[in-house]
């Protein structure tokens, strides 16, 4: 996985970001290794397990750092990610994505094969449709059943008749019911951190009380999971919880920096991109990273501070003044201040490099191949990670 470059041959040279073909996508690896301190010490203080979403990172030497150990529980959102990371040794793991009846064939494949998988559902549809391929008494994965905290997307509520009837379903078909599970999608709408810890409560709340209707039904609820990245930060008790996922909080991004998560220093990921032209009538900078290097998330769009399409750094990642990616096509972006804005648009000369901060991190990784692995501060590519990708 790791392509080390500290040791160039004699024909080689050490790479750097002065001389790595852009666009490139950049990690700082102490700012990731920070990011990921940050969140283990609170949830240790919390007292809960942490199972952390690797559909970010995509990489198998990412998800190295996330553990003491190099390995641990993970949560995926595709099951190419679970073939992938199994392979690496994560054998302990949740599909937290709504299970369609064409993938039952492939988790049970993953269970076959020594993974712990744990699936997810919010219907009784589904829970037929696991119990039906029950039958032949091959290889089964257990069963979260999703919960909806917060009307955002799937699962249902934790009063509602369905949840027991799903569990009830699973059961008399011999299928493996393990517990809960819920995302505080959303906390995204949070603003400068306001509300954060009100919507992570009722996040846990809703667990909580879903996993005890099971109970006082009869039916076993030893997982109770919840996670986002906002709500993670925020929760002031996880009583009742039993883990947390998150999944961005490894590199944060200008998102969750609008949502008041992180500062714009913790942003461990960003674009190394060239300047190509200018059209100074317009105020334009002109460089080689448009959408399909920084992806066409216009997550803070609706933020009181709008960052296009990314913030713009100097080379060392130092930001300048209101400067952002206004607008972008395939292979071109338009560096342009930000409307309103008093400063002056500095002076990049033709070949200039820049680092521009992504709204969403993981939709800009999910445009690049590999990492360029770096310090903070320091320019020298110290190893190249690949990226996973596909279904």
């Amino acid at each position: 996985m790791t392509q080390a470059l500290l040791h160039p041959t004699e024909t080689d040279t050490v790479e750097s970001l002065d001389t790595v073909e852009t666009p490139a996508l950049v990690l700082d690896i102490a700012k990731l290794d920070r990011n990921v301190a940050r969140l283990r010490s609170r949830l240790d203080a919390l007292g809960v397990a942490f199972r952390p979403h690797v559909k970010s990172g995509k990489s198998i030497d990412v998800a190295r750092r996330l553990f003491a150990d190099g390995v641990g529980p993970i949560t995926v959102s595709t099951l190419a990610e679970a073939d992938y990371f199994a392979s690496a040794g994560f054998t302990d793991i949740t599909y937290a994505v709504g299970l369609s009846p064409d993938k039952i064939d492939r988790t049970r494949e993953l269970v076959a094969a020594g993974v712990d998988l744990s699936v997810l559902i919010d219907s009784v549809d589904q829970a037929r449709a696991l119990v039906e391929a029950a039958r032949d008494g091959g290889a089964m994965p257990g069963v979260l059943i999703e919960i909806d905290c917060d009307g955002h997307r799937g699962g249902v509520l934790p009063d509602d008749p369905a949840l027991v009837a799903i569990a009830e379903r699973l059961r008399d078909g011999g299928v493996l019911l393990r517990g809960v599970l819920t995302h505080a999608g959303e906390s995204y709408g949070a603003r400068g951190g306001a509300g954060l810890p009100e919507a992570a409560e009722q996040e846990r709340a809703a667990a909580v009380n879903a996993a005890e209707a099971l109970r006082a039904a009869g039916h076993a609820s030893p997982v109770v999971s919840v996670g986002s990245t906002p709500t993670a930060h925020f929760a002031k008790n996880l009583d009742g919880v039993t883990e947390v996922r998150a999944g961005v909080f490894m590199f944060f991004d200008l998102v969750m920096h609008g949502i008041g998560v992180c500062e714009v220093d913790d942003i461990a990921l960003s674009v190394i991109a060239t300047v190509i032209g200018h059209r100074p009538e317009k105020g334009w900078i002109l460089t080689d990273a448009g959408w399909m290097a920084m992806s066409r998330d216009r997550g803070t769009q609706k933020h009181p501070v709008d960052q296009g399409y990314g913030l713009v750094c100097d080379i060392d990642g130092k930001p300048f003044a209101d400067l952002i990616v206004e607008d972008a096509s395939q292979e071109h972006g338009i560096l342009k201040l930000r409307p309103g804005s008093g400063a002056v648009l500095p002076d990049l000369p033709l070949g200039t490099r820049v680092r521009i901060l992504p709204n969403h991190a993981c939709a800009t990784g999910a445009q690049h191949d590999s990492y360029a692995v770096v310090e903070t501060g320091k320019r020298e590519v110290t190893a190249r990670w690949t990226r996973m990708r596909g279904w």
